[in-house]
């Protein structure tokens, strides 16, 4: 969960979210170094005396920032492809959880199972003494972890965006149209996430949660609902 001290992103709960920090850190590296070479060469340009009243052209050096910064890019494009391949859809996910957007809550199905759908609202502030301030929901989305999970995502009003910073997800919930992505929880615990799309006056009041539990837990949630 990010606090006002974090500067970096949450830490990773999803394979594919620990493949994107890597692919930020790799992408940083490389713009540190481009960044604090075109800084050297400006200050030797600025503060030099040499004088070449009779340049016309530098066949040479056109080629070299040519060559360079297509090497660059192939460098920061094939990781970014096989993150695109990471995220590809699933042909058989263990379980599959339908979200529904409104204005202004989160609605969930487990299409999987029988009758087991409900909506989830966020908690309010007389009431969440031990909560997460404007965080927390009444009614939590249970998965199991170690598991391939496949979330198909819609609205019924207006566009709202399901996102779990922590698992790299981020699925655009619109109405009429039905979007599909997957993930993978590969350690247990609880978290959080938000409408990342400007939804109306309640848009910052209707928070996502995830808890992550062992199939053995699960299934008992699953029996005892």
């Amino acid at each position: 969960m990010a606090t006002w001290s974090n500067f970096n992103l949450q830490n990773s709960a999803s394979p594919l979210m620990e493949q994107m920090i890597f692919f930020h850190d790799h992408t940083l590296m490389i713009l540190m170094m481009i960044t604090i070479l075109v800084m050297y060469l400006m200050m030797n340009l600025f503060f030099n005396k040499f004088i070449n009243r009779f340049l016309l052209e530098g066949q040479m050096i056109e080629l070299i920032w040519t060559i360079i910064p297509a090497i660059t890019l192939i460098f920061i494009a094939l990781p970014s492809l096989r993150l695109l391949y990471l995220i590809d859809e699933l042909n058989n996910p263990l379980i599959t959880l339908k979200s529904i957007g409104h204005q202004w809550y989160w609605s969930y199905e487990y299409t999987d199972f029988n009758n087991i759908e409900f909506d989830s609202y966020m908690i309010n502030d007389s009431n969440s003494l031990n909560n997460f301030r404007l965080l927390d929901v009444d009614n939590r989305v249970i998965l199991p972890m170690n598991n391939q999970i496949r979330i198909l995502v819609t609205a019924t009003d207006v566009i709202h965006s399901w996102t779990i910073p922590a698992l790299g997800v981020k699925v655009d919930a619109n109405p009429g149209r039905l979007n599909q992505t997957n993930f993978f929880l590969n350690r247990p615990g609880i978290f959080f996430g938000q409408c990342s799309e400007i939804c109306g006056a309640n848009h910052s009041f209707m928070p996502i949660v995830i808890e992550s539990i062992s199939m053995t837990n699960f299934i008992h949630w699953i029996n005892n609902y």
